[in-house]
């Protein structure tokens, strides 16, 4: 596929560009994708919830009333889970939610999802720039330019820039990544995908690694 390089007033330079099939241009494999946004997300869980048990609430350890006679059911600790403020049954406990996921995985799920934007229009390639200091009113103006103001983007960098990520932060909608952190739920959840020119050659790297 190939693609015109536009500058950031949005206009077309000249230039044009050819993505890599092999990257951009694979028969999408929607399993690996779903493997790869679940171990994503399970990364993001802190699994800290914690309640606790009959052993570990406060209160007394006597016997409530006899055990027959009373016409009831026994009880014998006031931190049983029936009574109140007693322990819970089953509660969460801190748990690990990390799952292993080959690496071939991982890049064929990256590489079919990049397909994905390809075939939906969804990549655009920008000419390389920077900013002298941060600055969020000049980032809006190149979303502007670009039309994607109103969507969600994903601008991807050959290497890290601080005054580019700190310009974008405030910003609803925007992420900023390098191209050696690009997941695939980035890719997924952006409707506009956005390449700095010299990030391809970075991808190509990421992917032939």
């Amino acid at each position: 596929m190939e693609l015109n390089v536009l500058n950031i007033q949005g206009k077309e330079t000249g230039k044009k560009v050819v993505l890599n099939d092999q990257i951009f241009g694979i028969e999408p494999n929607d399993h690996a994708i779903y493997l790869d946004v679940k171990q994503f997300l399970a990364n993001q869980r802190q699994g800290t919830s914690k309640s606790k048990e009959r052993g570990e609430v406060s209160g007394s350890t006597r016997k409530l009333k006899k055990q027959k006679g009373t016409g009831g059911a026994r009880a014998g600790s006031i931190k049983a889970p029936v009574f109140r403020g007693g322990g819970r049954v089953f509660g969460p406990r801190p748990r690990n939610y990390d799952f292993k996921l080959n690496k071939k995985v991982k890049q064929l799920a990256r590489k079919s999802a990049l397909s994905y934007k390809a075939k939906e229009n969804g990549i655009i390639i920008l000419e390389d720039f920077n900013f002298n200091a941060p600055k969020t009113k000049e980032f809006v103006a190149i979303q502007n330019n670009l039309k994607i103001n109103d969507k969600k983007s994903l601008f991807v960098l050959s290497e890290v820039n601080k005054n580019i990520y700190l310009s974008s932060r405030n910003l609803q909608g925007v992420r900023v990544v390098t191209a050696s952190d690009l997941t695939t739920y980035d890719i997924l959840n952006a409707s506009s995908v956005v390449f700095l020119e010299g990030s391809l050659d970075k991808i190509e790297g990421v992917f032939n690694n």
